[in-house]
């Protein structure tokens, strides 16, 4: 499919690095490009065959291509992406790659908030069922997660069961992409930097099931308005924490506190909600993928109960002083800070917030914030943001720290016995450091630091 062909491959992180070398030993002549000049390579490029063009946009040379593959942080607005589609040469992301060279089913799973915990904890109920039925083959869990697919696919085998993460930045470059089973699990304002328009945000997410057929599956979010008025080609399982969908033949909905499950004419109890450590809008979705899947409900059960939690969301560090200290760092829009926030029947938290600007209305979380927040810690690029959304919804219990660093110092300075410390950006981290999971675990450094330490009897300077 690949060999011979002149493919130029944009942007040389994790996913562009893995797509160029995939390419390469399938006999493809790859051009790698980044506007970086020095790349920390994972493998030496040279020694794969991989032509270097680094410290450059590609503008000039799209035409001598016949494929160009972009990585997710490269906008489809770039002008080198223009003049390619212009020049009618196909623009492809990473998962778009992945999916062509995949040789198993793939459950592929978006939405603003709750992917990276829907995709752990699905992949694991399957590998779980893998387990079970003594199964060679086994599932794996990629995409945005943290693993590039075409990392995976190439090793994989008809009996595989792909469960990927997709964001909104990777179904834009998609062309046949079509999983077996799609879920959106919510949407809200996010990206909008990116994609301008909610509209385009919510076009992006919905191309995750635009290619699925009348026998493939789509799992959607019925309590959330946009996912509720999504038309799926494919058979629809709706999920609800609010209403018990009697009307639909195939739903997962909440009854009296258990997760029931609707599909093939049959109704299960997978768990009471009380048993597991995951939100229940979540739980409900994990249960819905994998019950079609052809899981077992014991099985689903069984792995929801015995599940922890996903790094660098709602992740407890530490108890300093009798307040407990937790790491959200996963929280990179408004509404997963509010969820975050509402996951706390106490209203005594002490919040730090702030950072990479996504022009997001930070309007509705300082609703909640003035309703369960007693301090506030703000850093970051939305700092000035956030503090005039709070003044408008009358909190103005908050400060301003020039670093995270400060800001946990400051935090522990202020909190009493019995509140959070709750570290929930609402933004990204691109401001300050590398990635959430970089800010995440300078933030779980800071607090352990501060654990062994002695108790501050002045507040630090912020």
């Amino acid at each position: 499919m690949f060999e011979n062909k002149k493919i130029l491959v944009c942007g040389m992180a994790r996913s562009g690095q893995s797509a160029a070398l995939v390419l390469r030993r399938l006999g493809a002549e790859v051009t790698a490009t980044d506007l970086k000049a020095e790349i920390s390579w994972d493998y030496n490029p040279e020694e794969e065959g991989i032509l270097q063009k680094t410290g450059q946009t590609p503008d000039e040379i799209v035409a001598d291509y016949e494929l160009i593959i972009i990585s997710p942080g490269i906008s489809m607005y770039a002008p080198f992406v223009k003049k390619a589609k212009t020049l009618g040469i196909p623009v492809w992301g990473e998962a778009e790659l992945a999916y062509r060279l995949c040789p198993c089913p793939m459950i592929a799973i978006t939405g603003t908030n709750g992917k990276t915990t829907v995709t752990t904890v699905v992949g694991e109920i399957l590998k779980r069922q893998d387990i079970a039925l003594r199964r060679g083959e086994g599932t794996v869990i990629a995409g945005n997660i943290g693993i590039p697919l075409t990392s995976l696919v190439t090793e994989l085998s008809p009996g595989n069961i792909v469960v990927a993460e997709i964001s909104s930045f990777q179904l834009e470059t998609i062309s046949a992409f079509r999983p077996k089973i799609s879920a959106v699990l919510n949407m809200t304002e996010d990206h909008l930097d990116r994609h301008k328009t909610m509209e385009n945000y919510i076009a992006a997410k919905s191309r995750i099931f635009e290619n699925q057929r009348q026998d493939d599956i789509c799992v959607l979010n019925y309590d959330n308005s946009v996912t509720r008025g999504m038309k799926p080609r494919g058979r629809v399982i709706y999920f609800s924490t609010k209403s018990e969908l009697k009307e639909f033949p195939d739903s997962a909905c909440l009854q009296n506190g258990n997760i029931f499950v609707k599909y093939e004419q049959e109704s299960y109890r997978i768990i009471n909600i009380s048993e597991t450590k995951v939100m229940p809008e979540n739980a409900l979705a994990a249960a819905a993928i994998t019950l079609a899947a052809g899981v077992s409900p014991e099985i689903i059960a069984q792995v929801l109960r015995e599940f922890q939690g996903v790094p660098h969301r709602l992740e407890y560090v530490a108890t300093i002083n009798n307040a407990e200290f937790y790491n959200d760092s996963k929280a990179t829009n408004t509404d997963a800070a509010i969820k975050a926030l509402e996951a706390f029947s106490n209203r005594q938290i002490i919040l730090i917030s702030g950072g990479y600007d996504k022009k997001t209305d930070f309007t509705p979380l300082a609703k909640v914030i003035s309703k369960k927040v007693t301090r506030l810690i703000l850093i970051g690029q939305t700092a000035g943001q956030i503090i005039n959304a709070c003044e408008a919804a009358g909190f103005t219990a908050y400060e301003r720290a020039d670093t995270l660093e400060s800001a946990v110092s400051h935090a522990k300075f202020l909190a009493k016995p019995g509140q959070i410390v709750l570290f929930s950006p609402a933004c990204a981290s691109f401001d300050m450091f590398k990635d959430f999971e970089h800010r995440g675990e300078l933030f779980m450094k800071y607090v352990k630091v501060l654990a062994h330490g002695d108790t501050a009897t002045q507040a630090p300077a912020l």
